[in-house]
């Protein structure tokens, strides 16, 4: 994998904001060039340049995202590394959440970063290079009330992006996999939808989102902080496949994953024996 400053091409979505912002801006600091995009080019932060460009791209439109990988192409040639950070939180019981909403989060947080992927794969493939970076979250591996929606999102994509490591590492094309716990951006905040209150969820629900929603803007991570771990992460010798951040995603993840494992071996007896005889 290339060194840091190596002079390399990112694609980064969702750039308007939190994670996508910043890894603009280290690519930058690095002396790398970066097609910045987001779904109105009105958002993204500084002037164009010959290290920065900008591209309209929405994620659920088939049309913006090849129109975006062309121009990327067209302008330095190929693509070193993309990143998939455009999505957003919805939280919430299940049944407060409605088919429609449920589906275009599915959309955002999971066809689109495979859209995405799919329109930048060949020109990798072809140069036997790249890295995809796919940003989902502690919630893709430690699941909880009200996270049907969004867990489910993550779930996806991290299963997805599991898979395609193992499809693509032969090809010199790496996959990481980014799960964030609280980090200080606006995914807590204008970003975040919620379902519509039932009463019979309330004592479960509600309290937790009062809690959320009050801890916007003191969360612990430091987003640039942050995406530099990811950066120094896909610059090593031996890049993960999984990168959580922050001590609490850490955590979590590590008593999550213990308990799975206490849980499987609780039921080993009853579910172990079932080949034929």
């Amino acid at each position: 994998m290339d060194t840091i400053g190596s002079d390399r091409v990112w694609f980064v979505t969702g750039a308007s904001s939190g994670f996508g912002r910043e890894f603009v801006r280290a690519a930058l600091d690095a002396g790398d060039r970066v097609v910045s995009t987001a779904r109105s080019i009105i958002d993204l932060e500084g002037p164009e340049s010959d290290r920065l460009v900008h591209a309209r791209l929405d994620v659920t439109d088939q049309e913006s995202i090849d129109s975006a990988v062309a121009y990327a192409l067209d302008r330095f040639g190929r693509i070193d590394v993309l990143v998939n950070n455009a999505g957003y939180g919805l939280l919430g019981a299940f049944e407060e959440i409605d088919d429609c909403l449920f589906r275009d989060n599915v959309e955002v947080n999971f066809f689109g970063p495979l859209a995405v992927t799919r329109a930048v794969l060949p020109s990798m493939r072809a140069r036997r290079s790249g890295h995809i970076v796919q940003m989902s979250s502690v919630i893709g591996v430690v699941p909880g009330p009200g996270g049907t929606a969004y867990a489910g999102t993550k779930f996806a994509l991290e299963g997805f992006s599991e898979a395609l490591a193992a499809e693509v590492r032969h090809l010199g094309i790496g996959v990481i996999i980014v799960e964030p716990g609280p980090f200080r951006t606006d995914a807590s905040g204008r970003s975040l939808r919620w379902g519509t209150p039932l009463d019979d969820y309330a004592a479960l629900i509600g309290p937790a989102r009062t809690a959320f929603e009050a801890t916007h803007g003191t969360q612990p991570g430091d987003p640039r902080r942050g995406v530099d771990a990811v950066v120094a992460a896909i610059s090593s010798d031996a890049p993960p496949l999984r990168l959580p951040l922050g001590s609490t995603s850490f955590e979590w993840i590590e008593n999550y994953l213990q308990g799975r494992l206490d849980q499987a071996r609780a039921v080993r007896a009853v579910g172990s024996d079932t080949d034929f005889l």
